[in-house]
């Protein structure tokens, strides 16, 4: 696992904690809702964060495939390219 994989992994669970904690004060303190929806709410939390998770896991990162002196080399040439 990169790096850049954890970052995103700690950040959606972030992101996610917090969509959720918003969402059950608006059923607390605003919506008159049943309490399984609580228990729903926080299963499609969790199951939308699993699917996100999975789906960034099957996107083929090509950056550990490329040469980075070539890649260097390539950024070098079109910066001279662009002046």
């Amino acid at each position: 696992m990169n790096k850049k994989d954890v970052t995103f992994t700690i950040g959606l669970t972030i992101l996610m904690g917090v969509i959720w904690a918003v969402g059950e004060l608006v059923m607390g303190l605003w919506l008159a809702v049943v309490p399984s929806a609580h228990i729903f709410w926080f299963a499609l939390i969790v199951i939308i964060t699993l699917g996100i998770s999975v789906w960034h896991s099957m996107i083929e990162d090509n950056s550990d495939l490329e040469d980075p002196k070539r890649a260097k080399y390539e950024r070098k040439v079109n910066k001279r390219k662009k002046n």
